[in-house]
This record gives structure tokens, sequence and C-alpha cells, in this order.
């Protein structure tokens, strides 16, 4: 199998040695290790993906109970993306652990591996992330205790959770504003209209009739498919929706496919034994070489009606011998409904490529400035804050030198240099944010910044500047950058107020004659309350070769520019500390283009 060489992410972390001498192990974790025997797999002699998910949400749920000890329910499971299939004789690992909680859900990371024990090989297969919600007790609602991360692993994920849970939270809005706008965004194999890719594949006789994938099996809710709770078991109910979205795909290509992508499950209620669940699925849309097939699940008891219980859609594709994807036949849909998931698969589509090319890669893979659009906005807002969080979270930073209560920290790793700057001013932390989040006024306090222009109000989070900066030598071009500010209140108390920045391309501001366009990947404020006045204020920035040029003489010790920005930085905090000033926010709306 390709990719077999042990990946970083399956390296353990260093180990925590705590004060009694004992190694820590987080206490929530659970591990399960499964060998593969020939009844949990199929046909081509490869591990059923049902199996996989029955497995990953029953070790999930295991620490979900360890956390909040009590019993829990499952109540989504974010988007999963399988590396690789899984063989006979071979082994899953499966570890699970509780990022963060929050009042009654809890968020768990589980991460699936896979062994050849006579080769002495692992690889990664997938990871993904679950909710879970604790159920009530005698007493009442339950109140989860907080998780405390203690090693750097921890605290980057217990920092993202809050990001992830924002995207949850969002995420019907953002697939509903997608496909209202799918004919001005919608992706195939290049970007066109979907109602003309719908007349294209009308006119093709060869196309498969979606009618023809269509599947619906029922399944009866015995007490082997119920959990420990008499409810049906979340996993289990999964495998049925993986089962006949397979059935489903195999019609249109009349070959086995291999599942390679789950958009995300949302548990809308539950199911118990004595319970019929329904389960179709239908291929919405083929690509040229992967397929969407949506699948629902259903359950009733006796004469009453349907209740809705999950739907997903999963992306299917066709290997070869070389394990390369092959051409699929074309889907010919019905009238009116079939058109319309034709058509919300495009959009999905786009969606999908969107998580894929900012959020999924590993922050050096990703561009160093990424096209900005409404249908990708919500997710380079996840990316831009996400990647400031896990540069802050970092351990190992060094203290280069200390002026004034300022201090100066470098980071390097990879060949790339990041620094942080710190104070600590005597004003509510909300203010400071206040004050801070608006980048017009930056130029009041910081010499770095010679001019700066609201170029889109987004919505109340987000804005994008463009910033104008000094040449940095004498007689050389002054710099412009098109930035996105995210910012974000704490989603707990304790948890720091963010403002993160990083660069975009827009169309409509390319780069201009007599400026030279620079890039920012990551920086941004960490705004910490201490007490009620006095706060903790970190500036961080990972120095690409545009921003490099301002900072590298303080780095060296040549220069004490960022001292004196620190002290009018305080100083403009103090002067304003009880102005009312105000974040720049969204008009009604639909997002619009203003400059200031």
């Amino acid at each position: 199998m390709a990719g077999e060489v042990r990946p970083p992410e399956l390296l353990d972390e260093p180990e925590l040695i705590l004060e009694d001498g004992e190694v820590y192990r987080n206490p929530t974790e659970v591990k399960m290790s499964q060998i593969v025997l020939p009844c949990h797999a199929n046909h081509c002699g490869e591990l059923s993906v049902g199996q996989l998910l029955k497995w990953m949400d029953s070790t999930a749920c295991l620490s979900a109970e360890r956390h909040a000890g009590c019993s829990c329910i499952t109540a989504s499971v974010d988007d999963i993306h399988f590396e690789h299939t899984i063989g006979v004789g071979q082994v899953v690992n499966i570890k699970a652990k509780v990022n963060r909680a929050f009042t009654s859900s809890m968020e768990v990371g589980i991460v699936v591996s896979c062994e050849d024990l006579y080769r002495n090989r692992q690889w990664k297969v997938c990871h993904a992330f679950a909710t879970f919600v604790a159920r009530r007790t005698e007493a009442g609602k339950v109140q989860l205790k907080q998780v405390i991360p203690r090693t750097q692993a921890e605290q980057m994920e217990y920092s993202i959770a809050a990001e992830r849970r924002r995207m949850r939270l969002i995420h019907a809005e953002i697939i509903n504003d997608l496909l209202s706008s799918s004919s001005a965004h919608a992706v195939v194999r290049t970007p066109m209209d979907p109602h003309r890719a719908v007349s294209e594949c009308l006119q093709f006789e060869d196309a498969v009739p979606a009618e023809r994938t269509r599947v619906e099996s029922v399944e009866l809710v015995l007490p082997p498919h119920a959990n420990h709770q008499v409810s049906t078991f979340g996993g289990q109910i999964m495998a049925w929706m993986e089962n006949v979205a397979t059935i489903s795909a195999s019609r249109l290509c009349n070959a086995h496919p291999t599942l390679r992508s789950i958009d995300m499950f949302h548990f809308r209620g539950p199911s118990h034994i004595g319970d019929r669940l329904v389960l179709k699925a239908i291929v919405n849309n083929a690509f040229k070489k992967s397929m969407e097939v949506g699948v629902c699940a259903e359950a009733y008891q006796g004469g009453e009606p349907l209740r809705h219980i999950n739907t997903a859609f999963m992306t299917f594709e066709v290997l070869d011998q070389d394990k390369k994807p092959q051409t699929l036949p074309r889907i010919r849909p019905e009238p009116v409904d079939g058109k319309r998931r034709f058509q919300e698969a495009i959009a999905r589509k786009k969606v999908r490529l969107d998580r894929k090319y900012i959020i999924s890669c590993k922050q050096s893979e990703v561009p160093l400035s990424v096209p900005w659009d409404p249908s990708n906005q919500m997710y380079l807002s996840y990316n831009n804050v996400s990647a400031l969080k896990m540069l802050a979270a970092r351990n190992n930073w060094v203290l280069t030198s200390e002026k004034n209560k300022v201090s100066l920290y470098t980071l390097e790793e990879n060949h790339v240099l990041c620094f942080k700057v710190e104070t600590h001013v005597a004003i509510a932390a909300e203010q400071v944010f206040v004050l801070l989040c608006d980048l017009r006024r930056r130029h009041e306090w910081d010499p770095h910044y010679k001019e700066c222009e609201v170029i889109n109000h987004a919505d109340e989070d987000d804005t994008i500047y463009r910033v104008v900066t000094p040449s940095v030598s004498k007689g050389g071009k002054v710099q412009d950058f098109i930035l996105l500010a995210s910012r974000r209140r704490p989603c707990d108390s304790g948890d720091p107020y963010w403002i993160a920045l990083r660069s975009v391309t827009l169309p409509a501001f390319p780069p201009t004659e007599g400026y030279n366009r620079g890039e920012v990947v990551c920086a941004g404020f960490s705004i910490t309350e201490e007490d009620r006045c006095l706060t903790k204020l970190s500036y961080y920035n990972q120095a690409t070769p545009g921003v490099l040029p301002y900072i590298s003489t303080d780095i060296a010790g040549l220069s004490s520019s960022f001292y004196s920005a620190f002290a009018s930085c305080s100083a403009f905090l103090e002067e304003n500390k009880d102005s009312l000033a105000a974040v720049p926010s969204a008009a009604s709306g639909e997002p619009h283009w203003e400059t200031v």
C-alpha cells in the first residue's frame, strides 16, 4: 500500500513527566485495537467502512463518557476523508480523547491508523471530530467539567475546538448560502452554470438515469443494534447508511466503489429498539472521476409518521488496478427533485474543494494568498483564526530580548521564522479588543502602518483591509497588503480575544504599479484578561519575505522599534480606554464592496 511510511501525525509526542515521576496520559484517552477478520470485510477483502464507523463511534463514546461520568449520545461527526483502505489481517488502531467540553456537549478527536504486523509498519487512515452530548440525569441537565490541556498538542486542539464548534453551528447556513448562489460559483470540471450542466447531461444518450441508482432498505432495530442506553447505536446507523450508499454507487458504475469521504453526519433525533429504520440512497451527481451519493435515515414505529434521523452525502471513486480513479458514466437526473439534487451536488463539491484547499492542507502547503469570495469566507475565517491559535500554542518560543516590560520572542522551525511581542496593559481586555480590532486606527501607534482602508465589510467577524507600509530601503517601492482580519470573542471565561490577520486575493484589487504586493501568512493579536483591569497583549507574526525586512534589525538586536511601537500602543490604549470605539460592522443584506 502506498504511503506506508509512518507519517508525523502518528508519531508520539515527547513524554510529559509529572511531578510524582509518572508519565502523563490524557485521562479521557481511550484506545481500541481490532484485527480485521473476513466477517468485517467486503468481497474485495477490504474492511467495510460501516464497520470502521461503528468502531470509531464506540471508541469516541467511551472517551466522552469517561470525561462526563454519565451516558452520552452521538450528536454529530464532522467530515471524514479516508486516505487508505484496510485489508483483512491488518490491525486497526483507534485513539479517541476529549479535546474540549462545553456546557453539556464535548468534542472528541479520533485518529485511526492501520498496522501491518508482519512488516512492522503503520500509516494513518483518517481522523475525525465527533460531538457527544451528555444525557440528562435524575438531577437534571449535566454541567460538564472543563478539560485541562497539559501538552502542546492538547492546547492546540483545545483552542481550535472552539473554532470547529463555531463552524458546526453555522454549517447549515453556509450550505444554504452557497446553494442560493450556486449558479454563480458552481464547479464541475471547470467553473460552469449548474443549469447548463443539467442540460448537457440530458443530451447524452449513454447517461445513466439517476432512478436506476435509487436504493431503499428497511432495518428493524433489535437489542444487538442498541447501545447501553437502549438507543440505536449511532455507529450502527452510520453503517447502515454506508451500506445503502455503496449499493447505490455500484449501480451507476457496475463495479465496486471505494468510499473516499463523508460529509458531516448530524443526528436530528434518536431511535430505539423496535423502530423500523428506513434508509434511502441515490446518486445525486457523477463528476469525471467521483460521484456524490445522498443517503438519509428515517424511523417509525407502528402507524406513526416517519422521523428524520440523519442525512449524509458520501463521495465514491472507482479505482483501477493501479489504485487510480477511473472515469465514471454520466448521470441523467430526473425532473424537479433530481435536477435540484444534481445542482446542489455541484455546490457541495465547491464546498469540499474550498475545505480541502483552505482547511485540510498543512499550513506549509497553503498558498500565501488565497482568493476570497463569499462562498469560501467562513473557511478562510476558520483557517485564519486556527492558524493563529496554533502558532500561539507553541511551547518552544525563545525569549530574545526584553525592554521596558515588552518581551520579544522568536521561534524558528522548518526554515520559517516567527516572532511574538508581549506586554501587559492596565486596561480591560474587552476595551483593548475593541480598540485594536479596527486596523484603520493602527497608524496612530504603529509606524509600519502608513495607510489603511476598509475594502469589504464581510460580516461582524471579518473585514478586509488594504494596508500600505513604508519602503524598507531608501528610494524603494512602498508595500501594500490585502488583509483579512478575523475577530473572535472568548468562547468561555478565561479564553483570550483573538484578532487574526492573513493575506487574501481580491480580483478588484490586483497588484498595482508603484507598490510591491506583500504577503502575510499568519499574524495577529491574542488578548487575555488576567484581572479586571490587567490584560496580557501578545502579537504574533510568521515572517514571510515581505515582512522580514521590517523586523530583522529588531530580532538581531540592532533596533528597538518594536519596543517603541508597543510603548506607543500602550499609550494609545490608555488614551482611548474610555472611548466608544466600534468595530467595522457588516451592513444588512449581501456583503458589499466599500472603499473608505
